[in-house]
């Protein structure tokens, strides 16, 4: 299912940000887009209406028209210029010259535009020798009107060339009946104007968009830049460079950077605590260990020398974790780089001898210029539980590689022997020694420890089957 927002907060940012700028800019450009053609429709209305108000004074109150006072204003005294107009009364029609013999085409619904009010009383008659025109004084206003025309109602329509029209359309009552005014000019003039002034009107939102959209992008590279700082100082943290974060601002992050310190603080702790605990398991076994060794050193105790060996091998595992428990109780040091190649080598040495009764041989790939950053005796234990186990389970051949991978280092032991089984990788990944698993025997222990010496120095060890058949170990640690 694909996400509707980046995974990244400056792209969740831009995205929404973007799309109201985007959904912002439209409604101002239908806005301005409709202010616009209010302007310009206003301004063909009130031609329309001017010829309308011209016209209204040639109908007399009984329904008639005085031809004599019809006059056609510019353009719509020129043939094909889209002006027109046309009166319908009860005694006939009226058209302008620019109709020429032909009809004004009439839009759909013009009669429902404002329903015709009742015929008024019969006027009272003209004196005789009437000419042409009423007096001024009998010039027909429709009454209730305050002596104005009925304001004319707006309708589209096309003509007989499918040209759009806009009309404008009123009604006068008349004791014989009611009268149609209409007037129509071309819509073209609305549009033409309107779009010449909407190209570059979008052309300036387009512009004003990507601007906006720019300076959204620099304050969102200005803003989270304490969170990059945060960052930096995080990793400074955990590589030991640092004791605590120290950022000042922005103040809305000061409370997230007091709880992580607050938690950098009780990490500490917790691991002082567990030092403190080694060293004390450590000091209560040196002495008994001490004693121990003396006896050993009796006539006749250990002839071939053997307890003495694991005795002087324990007192160095002893030594080595007292010192660890008391580089924590003092900061500790920047961890020193660990030349790889000379480590590897040695435990390649040895281990064939151990295993000189199976024909295992141990082929490796380490380039000389590679280190890590890992304490040597934690490296050679971590190297060595690995290394036994593969000799211990391969076939013919253990294959040791290393390369280099960013700021890490990854070395891979693998075997051709019969590997292990999806359970018993699945136990190991879950953190549960597979001698207690029932998957396999003989290497819990020896994974666990190492896995727990990578993770200690800022690495891991994982496990993968091979094809066709056998085990790889694979360990990364922090390049030096």
């Amino acid at each position: 299912m694909p996400r509707p927002l980046p995974r990244s907060l400056t792209g969740r940012l831009v995205v929404t940000a973007a799309a109201t700028i985007v959904l912002a800019l439209a409604l101002a450009a239908v806005s301005i887009g409709h202010v616009l053609g209010r302007f310009v429709m206003q301004d063909l209305d009130g031609r329309l209406d001017t010829q309308i108000v011209l016209l209204v004074r040639a109908v007399r109150p009984d329904g008639t028209v005085n031809p004599a006072a019809l006059v056609d204003l510019p353009p719509f005294d020129r043939a094909g210029s889209g002006w027109a107009w046309e009166i319908l009364a009860p005694g006939g029609s009226w058209r302008s010259a620019s109709l020429g013999p032909a009809e004004l085409p009439l839009p759909r619904g013009w009669r429902d535009m404002r329903p015709p009010p009742p015929p008024l009383p019969e006027p009272p008659p003209h004196p005789p020798g009437d000419g042409h025109l009423p007096p001024p004084g009998d010039l027909f206003l429709p009454p209730g009107t305050g002596g104005a025309v009925p304001p004319p109602h707006p309708l589209d329509g096309r003509d007989a060339t499918g040209r759009w029209l806009h009309y404008r359309i009123t009604s006068l009552p008349t004791s014989g009946g009611p009268v149609y005014i209409l007037a129509a000019g071309p819509r073209a003039i609305v549009e033409r104007p309107l779009r010449g002034a909407m190209a570059p009107l979008l052309l300036s939102l387009l512009l004003l968009g990507l601007f906006l959209t720019l300076a959204l992008i620099v304050q969102l590279r200005v803003g989270l830049r304490p969170l990059t700082r945060l960052r930096v100082m995080m990793a400074e943290v955990r590589a030991g460079r640092l004791r605590a974060i120290t950022v000042s601002e922005p103040t809305e992050l000061l409370p997230l950077v007091e709880e992580v310190n607050a938690l950098i603080a009780a990490n500490h702790q917790a691991v002082s605590r567990a030092r403190a605990h080694v060293a004390n398991l450590a000091h209560g076994l040196k002495t008994p260990l001490a004693t121990l060794r003396l006896d050993l050193d009796a006539p006749g105790r250990d002839p071939d020398g053997v307890l003495r060996v694991q005795v002087a091998r324990m007192e160095r595992q002893i030594r080595h974790h007292l010192g660890r428990a008391r580089a924590a109780e003092t900061g500790g040091a920047a961890v020193p780089a660990s030349p790889l190649a000379p480590h590897v080598a040695d435990l390649c040495a040895v281990l064939p001898r151990l295993y000189a009764d199976r024909p295992v041989s141990i082929q490796t790939d380490v380039p000389e210029a590679l280190a890590v950053r890992c304490d040597p005796q934690d490296l050679d234990e971590l190297l060595g539980n690995l290394l036994d186990n593969a000799c211990r389970h391969a076939a013919s051949r253990v294959t040791v590689t290393a390369r280099a991978e960013g700021r890490m280092t990854l070395l891979q032991i693998a075997d051709d022997g019969p590997g292990m089984s999806p359970a018993a990788i699945a136990a190991f990944s879950a953190g549960r020694r597979l001698d207690e698993s029932g998957a396999a025997s003989g290497n819990g222990f020896g994974l666990l420890i190492s896995r727990e010496l990578a993770e200690l120095h800022g690495g891991e060890v994982t496990l993968a089957p091979r094809d066709p058949r056998g085990l790889a170990v694979r360990i990364t640690l922090p390049a030096a």
